[in-house]
């Protein structure tokens, strides 16, 4: 009964870093809606991660899917870290860091759910680890690209 509560809670805090992530990535960079929906992707990763934890200690079998999740939410901590911190060369670090976790968040939710989905189930195995970096780092690299504030000359 408590696994299956943790197992519900661990959904909803999925769903909510979901499309608290997409919020964040697709809302204007500015004050307003996109550090609301950051702060929301990472607070949903820190109950989605301690919820992994749980659900890996009930069934070991699963743990890999921990690593995932501690990955996914160093990367957001980071991510965080570096945006707070205003470090010269600071965004960068912060859409990698940001863009990182949520691949490896999908990773683990495909390769845990990706055979008992439809269509899905008919790719091969190793689709599930592959597919969200080969789809996500495409777009971190346009991301990268498209926030890329040059050096201001001096002289």
């Amino acid at each position: 009964m408590l696994l299956r509560t943790v197992i519900v809670i661990h959904i909803a805090a999925g769903l909510t870093a979901v499309a608290a992530g997409a919020s964040a990535m697709l809302t204007p960079k500015r004050p307003g809606r996109h550090p609301r929906s950051g702060r929301a992707y990472l607070g949903a990763l820190a109950v989605l991660t301690t919820s992994a934890a749980v659900v890996a200690a009930a069934r070991p079998h699963t743990a890999h899917l921990l690593i995932l999740g501690v990955l996914a939410f160093a990367s957001a901590g980071y991510g965080w870290r570096v945006r707070r911190m205003r470090h010269p060369g600071w965004r960068p670090r912060h859409i990698t860091g940001m863009a990182l976790s949520y691949v490896a968040m999908l990773t683990a939710f495909y390769v845990d759910n990706g055979p008992r989905l439809p269509l899905w189930n008919l790719l091969p195995s190793l689709t599930f680890w592959c597919l969200p970096a080969a789809v996500g780092l495409p777009l971190l690299l346009r991301a990268l690209r498209r926030h890329h504030r040059p050096r201001r000359s001096s002289g």
